[in-house]
């Protein structure tokens, strides 16, 4: 009888149970499929006599409930165990895996920021990829410049017929300085405002990976043009600087110097902060340690970026990152800066 077969399939949905997502589909098409045996049940339905089929009717419907029930049940178990079996990785190491730190170039960088900011000092940002008029003709460089050379400079592409279309990796950020200016005067050559900013950034230079070189490096240029400015101007600012990121004893010299971009030029030292200035292994026994390059701004220059030099006049100052992250932290290898070792990382904590 129909009934029985309800009451046989209701003890079998009962005890269903399945070990995986595969199984768990087979037993819904053995009971739930167009031709499974529910539906075959339903199909009997029509040869029930007319006195049974409200409680037939009734007991199937039950029936069919239950198995949905319980095939629902089973498949949700089955994406949990899954879902727990994945959020556990046999193949991780059994240690936790260790973070690193604010690298030691962003921790300069940012304290060579702040302090110029503290000056007056804004910041200006420009492209790593960048044309020749900006890099080398405004600022300067002559056209048979060894800088011009692909064995300096990293060359994108090339015009041999015109040398200013040239597109390569800027080889030090002194572009956003030209870019700074360009955009700051009006048609007669005159500011819309002074001019004080600072240009820190990534540069590019066709060198041999050492200890002591790399490919690439980090700047942070200077630059301030307005009337009446004078070398006094720039020392004061420099020394500064160096009281504030060295220390306040720390004392600075002066020597002179050739940058196409400058003239005056002149490369600043500090006294070394590790021997006092009394002469050490550090500083070669002179008592000095060379950190940065600086001049009043030439001005070739200056016309180039469409400044009138006979109104304005400025300083520059660059430095590089890497050289300042040295002298702070006594980092013999250049290349540990690029490498993300987090065990390098980490000595620089405290320094956050």
């Amino acid at each position: 009888m129909i009934l029985d077969k309800i009451n046989e399939l209701l003890k079998e949905v009962e005890n269903l149970s399945a070990q995986n997502a595969e199984e768990v589909e087979q037993l819904r098409l053995k009971y739930l499929s167009k031709k499974g045996e529910i539906t075959a049940l339903m199909n009997d339905f029509r040869t029930v006599a007319a006195e049974q089929k409200k409680e037939i009717g009734m007991r199937i419907n039950q029936l069919k409930q239950m198995a949905q029930e319980r095939i629902n049940e089973l498949r949700d178990n089955c994406q949990t165990e899954k879902t727990d079996e994945k959020a556990v990785d046999l193949t991780r190491t059994p240690y936790p895996i260790q973070l690193g730190t604010r690298h030691p170039l962003t921790i300069v960088t940012n304290e060579i920021i702040d302090i110029f900011t503290r000056m007056g000092f804004v910041l200006a940002d420009g492209p790593e990829v960048e044309d020749d008029l900006h890099v080398f003709t405004k600022m300067n460089f002559a056209a048979d410049h060894p800088a011009r050379d692909m064995q300096d400079t990293f060359f994108v592409s090339q015009h041999p017929n015109d040398v200013t279309k040239n597109i390569l990796l800027r080889s030090h950020t002194s572009s956003v300085q030209a870019r700074v200016m360009e955009n700051m005067h009006t048609e007669d050559g005159k500011l819309t405002s002074p001019i004080r900013v600072i240009c820190p950034g990534r540069v590019y230079r066709n060198e041999a990976i050492t200890a002591r070189a790399h490919c690439f490096f980090h700047q942070v240029e200077g630059l301030y043009i307005d009337k009446d400015v004078s070398f006094t101007d720039l020392k004061q600012v420099l020394l500064s600087f160096a009281r504030e990121m060295f220390g306040a004893d720390t004392k600075i010299r002066l020597r002179p110097s050739y940058f196409p971009f400058t003239e005056p030029s002149a490369e600043m030292d500090i006294s070394c902060f590790i021997c006092g200035g009394e002469g050490c292994g550090f500083c070669k026994h002179t008592g000095w340690v060379e950190i940065l390059g600086c001049g009043m701004v030439d001005p070739n220059v200056l016309e180039q970026c469409g400044i009138d030099p006979n109104i304005y006049s400025g300083y520059a100052f660059g430095m590089g990152v890497e050289r300042i992250t040295n002298l702070k932290y006594r980092v013999s290898d250049l290349r540990m800066f690029s490498e993300n070792d987090t065990r390098f990382l980490r000595e620089f904590e405290a320094a956050n």
